[in-house]
C-alpha cells in the first residue's frame, strides 16, 4: 500500500524533529515540505510507524504492507491551506518512483483517513486526488452519475463503501472520510443522494482496478 499523510503541525522543522525523534515511536517513509524538498526518513524496505490503528480491505497490520508519504501541512488544526505546486509536483514524483519500484495497485494507494476514519482527516478535502490519479498514481473517476430524486438504498451504499476497502467499524466516519476524498464539496457524513451515486461510481472503479491488475489509476478510473 501507499498511503499520504498530512503532518498536522505547525512547520516541517517540527514534524521533521518528531518523525526522527525515537521517543515519539512515530515515522514515515518520507517527508515532503512545502518547496518541494523530499526527506528520505526510513528505508522502503523497513517498516516505519505511520498508519497507527487503522484497516483496509479487511487488513489492520498496515505498517508492515505500507510505504508512508508525510505532506508537510499544517492540517486542520493549526490552519489547513491548499498544498503548494512546488509540493504536489514534488509528491506527484515520488509517488510515481514508488510505484516504478513496488507493484502498488490504484485501489492500495490511500490518504490516512480512508485507513483511520475515526481518528484522521489527513491528507484532507483540499489534497489533489484528481491530480494524481491523472499522474497514475491511485483511483479518480470524475463524477457522472446522475443522482435519483427517490429514497436512498442505505445498504447498498454502506455494501459500496466497504468494497471500495473502507472498514465499517463506525458507519458516520467513514462516510465522512469517503466524502473528504471523494466528494469534497460536502463533509456530513451523511448518505444523500449524491453521495450515493458517488459511492456507487468509485465502487465500479476500484473494482475495475482489482479485476485488471493494473498499478495505477486514470481520471477515468
Amino acid at each position: 500500500m501507499l498511503v499520504l499523510h498530512y503532518t498536522g503541525m505547525r512547520d516541517a522543522t517540527a514534524a521533521l524533529d518528531r518523525l526522527c525523534d525515537p521517543a515519539a515511536r512515530v515515522s514515515a517513509h518520507y517527508l515532503v515540505e512545502e518547496d518541494g524538498t523530499i526527506w528520505r526518513l526510513v528505508p522502503e524496505s523497513r517498516r516505519a510507524f505511520h498508519a497507527g490503528v487503522s484497516c483496509w480491505e479487511g487488513e489492520r497490520d498496515l505498517n508492515s504492507v505500507s510505504i508512508g508519504v508525510e505532506i508537510v501541512n499544517p492540517g486542520h488544526e493549526w490552519g489547513y491551506r491548499p498544498f503548494a505546486e512546488a509540493q504536489m509536483a514534488a509528491v506527484e514524483r515520488l509517488c510515481r518512483e514508488i510505484l516504478q519500484r513496488h507493484p502498488i495497485p490504484g485501489h492500495r494507494v490511500v490518504g490516512h483517513a480512508d485507513i483511520a476514519p475515526e481518528r484522521k482527516t489527513d491528507p484532507g478535502e483540499l489534497f489533489d486526488w484528481p491530480r494524481l490519479a491523472g499522474a497514475g498514481i491511485g483511483i479518480w473517476p470524475e463524477p457522472s452519475a446522475v443522482p435519483s430524486s427517490g429514497p436512498v438504498d442505505h445498504t447498498q451504499a454502506l455494501a459500496d463503501l466497504a468494497t471500495i476497502g473502507y472498514c465499517l467499524a463506525a458507519e458516520t466516519p467513514a462516510i465522512t472520510a469517503f466524502q473528504r476524498r471523494f466528494r469534497p464539496a460536502r463533509i456530513d457524513g451523511v448518505i444523500d443522494n449524491q453521495t450515493a451515486a458517488r459511492l456507487n461510481e468509485v465502487q465500479a472503479a476500484f473494482a475495475r482496478s482489482r479485476g485488471s491488475g493494473i498499478s495505477s489509476g486514470s481520471p477515468s478510473g
